[in-house]
C-alpha cells in the first residue's frame, strides 16, 4: 500500500507520499506528518453520497433498507481537510458527524460492472459526512443544505491504494470517546458496487469520491468537540468544530428549525419515541423538550 498526501509546501500545494512520520516531496524536500498543513488528498469534480449501507445505522432508525442504494450530492464548496475547522453556522445547533470510508475513483469510469469497478477505483481516504440537520425540515429530500454546507465534507488525510475494504473496522470519536465502532462487514452494498451503480448514468473522472455510509451512532457536536474518524489500514482523520462567524440570515429563505423530525434525528433516530423519549433509553434525554434544554445549554 502507498499513501499518498496533499499538503501546503512552502505555500504551494504538492502531492507528497508518506514515509513513517515523514511526507517527502518528489523533489526531495521532506516535512514532518504533525507539522504539515493538509488538503483535501484529491480534488474532485463530484462528491456522492450513499444514504443507508451499514446494518447497525438501519437498524437504528427502525427501516429497512431499499432494494438498491439511494444517493445525494455534496456541493465541491463543502470540501474540507484534515485539521480542518467544521463550521456550524450561527443559529443553528444540530451538526450531526458521520464516520465514513470514502472511494476514490482513479480513472474516467462509465457504464461498468460491479466486477470491473476496482480497476477503476485509486484508492481509499477517510471521510465525515457533517449533517447539519436544522435544515432537514425543508431539505429532506435533496439534503442540500443538511449535507452540503460549506466545510461539511472532510476527507483525508492520505489516498491508500490497494487496500482491500473487506473486514476493515471503522471508528469515530468525539474528544477521545467512542461513539461510532463498526467494520465493513456490516455494509450492504461493497465499494465495487457503489462504483459500478452510479456510473451507469453519471460518468466518473478521476479524483471524484464517493461516500460509502456511515454505522450508528451518529449524534450532535458542539463548538470546540474535536472529532476523529479512524479507519483500519487508511488513518484518522481528525477536524474540530467551531461556530460560525455569521449568523444565518433571517431576511430570506427558510430557517433552521428543530422540529420533531430534526431533534430525533440528531438526537438518535428513535422514531417511535418521538415526543416520549424514555429514560430507558441509554444517554437520551427523556423527552424532546430536554433534548433542547440539553443542546441549549452547550456553546
Amino acid at each position: 500500500m502507498t499513501e499518498y498526501r496533499r499538503i501546503l509546501l512552502e505555500g504551494a500545494p504538492v502531492q507528497v507520499v508518506r514515509h513513517g512520520d515523514e511526507l517527502a516531496a518528489p523533489d526531495g524536500r521532506t516535512v514532518g506528518v504533525e507539522e504539515a498543513v493538509h488538503l483535501p488528498p484529491v480534488e474532485p469534480t463530484k462528491i456522492i453520497a450513499v444514504h443507508l449501507n451499514y446494518a447497525s445505522r438501519t437498524e437504528e432508525f427502525m427501516t429497512k433498507l431499499p432494494a438498491a442504494p439511494t444517493y445525494f450530492h455534496k456541493p465541491i464548496t463543502a470540501l474540507n481537510s484534515h485539521r480542518g475547522d467544521v463550521v456550524r453556522p450561527e443559529r443553528c445547533k444540530w451538526l450531526n458527524y458521520e464516520g465514513e470510508i470514502v472511494i476514490v475513483i482513479g480513472r474516467t469510469c462509465r457504464n461498468i460492472s460491479p466486477d470491473e469497478a476496482g480497476d477503476y477505483i485509486a484508492g481509499y481516504t477517510v471521510g465525515n459526512d457533517y449533517g447539519l440537520h436544522d435544515f432537514r425540515d425543508t431539505d429532506a429530500g435533496s439534503m442540500l443544505r443538511v449535507k452540503g454546507s460549506d466545510t461539511l465534507a472532510p476527507i483525508g488525510p492520505g489516498l491508500v491504494t490497494d487496500w482491500d475494504f473487506r473486514n476493515k473496522g471503522i471508528q469515530t470519536r468525539v474528544n477521545g470517546v467512542v461513539k461510532q465502532d463498526s467494520t465493513t462487514a456490516e455494509m450492504e452494498w461493497d465499494m465495487n458496487y457503489l462504483v459500478a451503480d452510479i456510473a451507469r448514468t453519471i460518468t466518473l473522472v478521476p479524483g471524484d469520491v464517493l461516500f460509502s455510509g456511515t454505522p450508528a451512532f451518529s449524534r450532535t457536536v458542539y463548538p470546540g468537540d474535536v472529532v476523529e474518524v479512524e479507519v483500519e489500514g487508511i488513518g484518522t482523520l481528525s477536524n474540530t468544530i467551531v461556530q460560525g462567524p455569521a449568523p444565518i440570515r433571517d431576511d430570506c429563505g427558510a430557517q433552521p428549525t428543530e422540529s420533531e423530525e430534526v431533534v430525533s434525528t440528531a438526537m438518535g433516530g428513535d422514531w417511535e419515541f418521538r415526543g416520549i423519549r424514555t429514560p430507558s433509553k441509554d444517554l437520551y434525554p427523556s423527552t424532546v423538550t430536554e433534548a433542547k434544554d440539553q443542546v441549549n445549554n452547550r456553546p
